[in-house]
């Protein structure tokens, strides 16, 4: 790995090549001195002149122009390799659309025509204009984003800006991608418009991405953002904005637009730009981190700790970011407390993967959060359960159906269902195991010897059976308002439905006993 250069060797190199530039400029003087020799140049835009008297008395024109000469040099060497970089993606473009367009056009061709011509087919790439007229109609994506966000940074706030753009073709392969950090001051405006703003980080970022894709030569795209104010302001819907930076970003976007044969925003979600967020993020990321070592390290804002980045958990959607014992401790929290896990930023609703969450939590708490999530994702009246005791499975009713019918085509008229965990079957009428050859209200009248002894040990331990799902519930504290895992809400003492959060009985609300604990 190379080393970094330190500051101060950065600092000699410069001054070497300055010197440089003004031994030639003083080399310059020293050769026209004894005949008083004046320096003209021209610029190219005026037909003026400028003139420096190289007199003895005028080293520090003759310094400032070494540097002015310096510094375009290297400005010119950088932009030439900037254009020279955006003619080879333009020509790795045009290629890319004249091989699409290519195999497209082999595929319409009928099997015949192929089997007696394929072998003499060929379209070499700069043989027509295909690529390029293509690459006129063809309508490209832009996707961006900008973010501001205030972070902590050991023991200092600090307020972190960030922007991100991709290019991408109507097939929404990418193209080309940008990042970049945002410093505060292009975010702020005069007066009163000193406020950090996101909406002027994403109008950065889409200048940005405009400025990409008419570098790439492209005429017609469409980009997308998930901002409503913006997308507002952009189609012109909304009155010029009050913050002076503000309507100066817009009245640049619109600029850009002009540019282009055809740009019209879409308005979309956030995960549909997760991919220029996810840039604009990293941006932010690197602001944050430090080097301690050979580590880069990060503070978590929620304890205040400095850990390493790959101790760092970043939720997705949103990717804000905690120390790994932070998150175990929300997500244990919240899976305790019967609630999904979401990220602990406030305000953010950013749900907490179950996947990523393996790096710091037990396998067994993983169990569950799926369950959870599996649980909220279907409809009460949709939810089913597998009614043996060693199993339970939580299954969708057209999921089970489903999975039956490729078993039993009978299974719609029977109610037969085969779990899709233990394999076994079941009624779906009285969610009971399957009573083959009788019927529900025989079954009910004679159930197994199973089925007997529970219902048997209910009775004894005043256990209260849901009416809805059959399953059996036990209080062990609480009220007797009873809501069971399929949503049905019923009266533990005598079972009665409860309705719009209101019993429908007279039975006693509480027992002390089951509410109120010795200490």
């Amino acid at each position: 790995m190379a080393a970094i250069p330190e500051d101060s060797d950065l600092d000699l190199a410069f001054d070497l090549q300055m010197q440089e530039a003004m031994n030639a400029s003083l080399a310059l003087h020293s050769a026209a001195s004894s005949n008083d020799a004046v320096l003209t140049l021209q610029d190219d835009d005026d037909d003026d002149y400028d003139y420096f008297d190289l007199d003895g008395n005028d080293d520090d024109d003759v310094s400032d122009l070494a540097l002015a000469l310096f510094l375009e040099d290297i400005e010119a060497e950088e932009r030439g390799k900037i254009d020279g970089e955006m003619r080879k993606l333009t020509e790795a473009l045009d290629r890319r659309i004249h091989d699409q367009k290519l195999a497209a056009d082999i595929l319409n061709i009928p099997d015949d025509e192929w089997r007696n011509n394929g072998d003499h087919f060929h379209r070499p790439y700069g043989t027509d204009s295909s690529s390029s007229s293509s690459s006129s109609s063809e309508c490209f994506r832009v996707y961006f984003k900008g973010l501001v966000s205030e972070e902590r940074v050991r023991d200092t706030k600090v307020i972190a800006a960030g922007i991100g753009a991709a290019v991408c073709d109507s097939r929404d392969n990418l193209l080309f991608e940008v990042k970049k950090p945002l410093e505060s001051e292009a975010l702020v405006g005069g007066g009163s418009d000193q406020v950090l703003s996101s909406q002027g980080a994403d109008l950065y970022a889409l200048i940005e991405g405009l400025e990409v894709a008419r570098s790439l030569d492209l005429k017609r795209l469409t980009f997308f953002c998930d901002d409503y104010i913006i997308y507002q302001y952009v189609l012109g819907r909304l009155p010029r904005p009050r913050q002076s930076k503000i309507a100066a970003l817009i009245d640049e976007v619109a600029f850009l637009r002009s540019k282009f044969t055809y740009c019209n925003p879409s308005l979309v979600a956030r995960n549909d730009i997760k991919l220029a967020f996810k840039l604009a993020k990293e941006v932010i990321i690197t602001q944050v981190t430090w080097s301690a070592g050979k580590s880069l390290k990060e503070t978590c804002v929620i304890c205040y700790e400095d850990n390493d980045v790959d101790q760092m958990f970043s939720v997705d959607g949103c990717l804000h970011r905690y120390c790994f014992s932070c998150m175990k401790q929300h997500v244990e929290v919240k899976l305790l407390n019967g609630m999904g896990a979401k990220c602990p930023h406030e305000g953010c609703k950013s749900e907490v993967n179950i996947d990523s969450c393996e790096k710091f939590l037990d396998p067994k708490l993983i169990q569950v959060m799926s369950q959870r999530s599996k649980e909220s994702s279907i409809p009460v009246t949709e939810k089913v359960y597998c009614p043996y005791p060693r199993c339970s499975a939580l299954m969708s009713k057209s999921e089970v159906l489903e999975y039956t019918k490729t078993v039993d085509f009978t299974a719609e008229q029977s109610g037969v269902r085969k779990c899709i965990k233990c394999l076994k079957r079941f009624c779906i009428k009285c969610k009971v195991p399957w009573h083959d050859g009788r019927t529900c209200r025989e079954y009910e009248k004679h159930p197994s010897a199973e089925d007997a002894k529970l219902k048997s040990l209910a009775k004894n331990k005043l256990w209260r059976q849901c009416v809805k799902c059959n399953h059996m519930v036990e209080l062990a504290e609480g009220c007797y308002h009873i809501t069971c895992r399929c949503g049905h809400e019923f009266c533990y003492t005598c079972g009665a439905k409860w309705k719009n959060k209101k019993a429908r009985c007279s039975c006693p609300r509480w027992d002390e006993r089951n509410i109120i604990r010795d200490q």
